[in-house]
């Protein structure tokens, strides 16, 4: 804390560096003995705020997409309509719910851990924005190319949402805002506070994919294995690259090529409802994943990106 109050009674908290020469996943330790305690609050804290936050901001825009829609029928059936995905409603609120989780994850790094927040994004620290674009275009070349060699047989039948260029839209302006606040979250905070607790720097890849693959819901065995192998990479991307871009690019395009392949085939709602996959589909994405994967850690080595703090 600051010694001297600032002029006015408030308390700025100061801001402290994170141990040098470690990984992304040490970045919340400290040499005073506090750090252990500061995790473990600090997990329980964000889960505490995922399961108030998120939902929370989704009601509110709900409640506001109601009034404007002159409240037809009551709010709680337009609510079931909308958070099912049969109107671009819903999936505007949920996303921007779990994009709070981006203000979320900076709040605790910045008040709980007192770190800047810049630390949360990259051991440089920052945003490295180069590096993220070039992962956003390895992403949506590699998933792509795999998922159509994967459908190589299978006759395309389209089946087009109605009013198709809206729910593209709010797909392209919303879902990557839903995919960013997931890493921050998922990838960002929870492997720093995990991290904070044990030295092995794996820990914290593992348990936040697990966490990340059982937040997703009702699902069975081989869309469980799809969504942990995602947050294995995803995590092991963070962690071997020092920062949350890699993660973010995957995540972003994947999200906006299912959701818009949805929009022509099968339909948003549908892909929203998707509770059960065979071990082929499986095999198809985690195949993606990796080529995204190898992609990004391959441009990481060639950019020379930093890999540990200062």
């Amino acid at each position: 804390m600051s010694s001297t109050p600032p002029p006015g009674g408030l308390v700025v908290l100061e801001k402290l560096p994170p141990p040098s020469g470690v990984g992304y996943t040490q970045v919340l330790r400290s040499t005073d003995g506090r750090g252990v305690v500061r995790g473990g609050f600090g997990v329980a804290l964000a889960l505490a705020g995922y399961a108030i936050f998120a939902p929370l901001i989704a009601q509110l825009v709900l409640g506001l997409g109601w009034l404007l829609r002159g409240r037809p029928d009551s709010f709680s059936s337009y609510f079931r309509t909308a958070m099912a995905y049969e109107l671009p409603d819903g999936l505007v609120a949920s996303h921007l719910g779990l994009a709070s989780l981006i203000g979320l994850s900076m709040l605790l790094v910045r008040w709980w851990h007192r770190r800047g927040v810049r630390w949360l994004v990259s051991v440089q620290p920052g945003m490295r924005w180069r590096y993220l674009l070039g992962c956003l275009l390895i992403a949506a070349v590699g998933l792509n190319v795999v998922l159509w060699l994967g459908q190589l047989g299978t006759p395309w039948v389209l089946d087009v949402d109605t009013r198709p260029w809206l729910w593209l839209l709010v797909i392209i302006l919303f879902a990557p805002l839903q995919a960013a606040g997931e890493e921050f979250f998922f990838r960002g905070y929870l492997m720093q506070a995990l991290g904070a607790l044990v030295t092995n720097r794996w820990f914290g890849v593992v348990l936040s994919a697990l966490v990340f693959a059982l937040f997703h819901g009702v699902q069975n065995t081989w869309l469980f294995i799809d969504r942990l192998a995602f947050g294995l990479l995803a995590g092991a991307l963070v962690l071997i690259t020092g920062g949350l871009e890699a993660a973010i690019a995957a995540h972003v395009a994947n999200n906006l090529f299912a959701f818009g392949y949805a929009v022509f085939f099968g339909g948003v709602a549908a892909t929203k409802s998707l509770r059960e996959i065979g071990p082929v589909d499986a095999a198809v994405d985690i195949a993606g994943f990796l080529v995204v994967g190898l992609g990004a850690w391959w441009l990481a080595r060639r950019m020379r990106v930093a890999t540990t703090t200062p």
